[in-house]
């Protein structure tokens, strides 16, 4: 008898309040995004960075000293874990299953991640391609610039309903809307 397991996201129920188009203010979730630790082994982290950087299809987003995520949308965690294993001093770990990854855009992003981060995201002091870990909801994220007013945010799988429902509450005065980003 063979079984027929769908994927179900975490965030499915979440977002069924969520119909219409998307406004300005906008926070998509990713249904399967690839995404791997990576951890530079020591003395090889200047070669590690370099090479992460050069990598194909893959964001390298910072977590820590060594220490990155590195994330796909349109490359397989096979494509994406044989571009990182041929990586001298590395060890790596699959993460797709245990995170969850967001992107928040629109004119009122910054006022909306305010609300939920200790960090100052001025576009001179949180540039853009800039990367790190801290609190956002009161969850431990990586949160990256991504774009000009836009911003992705990685939680993990078990904390992603909370993150979810208190980004909605705080974009709610900007009318922010929420779907899955293939939806």
């Amino acid at each position: 008898m063979a079984l027929n397991l769908l994927h179900r996201h975490v965030l499915e129920d979440h977002i069924l309040g969520f119909h219409g188009g998307a406004n300005p203010n906008h926070l998509s979730v990713v249904r399967r995004p690839v995404i791997f630790s990576v951890l530079a082994h020591a003395g090889r982290e200047g070669q590690v960075r370099e090479a992460l950087a050069k990598a194909e299809d893959i964001a390298i987003r910072a977590c820590g000293p060594s220490e990155w995520l590195a994330v796909s949308q349109t490359a397989g965690a096979e494509h994406v874990a044989a571009q990182l294993s041929a990586i001298p001093g590395v060890s790596l770990a699959e993460q797709s299953d245990g995170k969850v990854l967001m992107a928040i855009a629109g004119p009122s992003v910054r006022r909306i991640l305010a609300k939920c981060v200790a960090v100052d995201l001025h576009p001179d002091v949180f540039a853009e391609g800039q990367s790190a870990n801290m609190m956002c909801c009161h969850v431990v994220a990586n949160l990256a610039r991504t774009g000009a007013d836009t911003f992705e945010i990685i939680v993990p799988r078990s904390f992603a309903g909370s993150v979810f429902e208190e980004l909605t509450e705080m974009g709610r005065e900007h009318a922010l809307t929420a779907s899955f980003l293939d939806a």
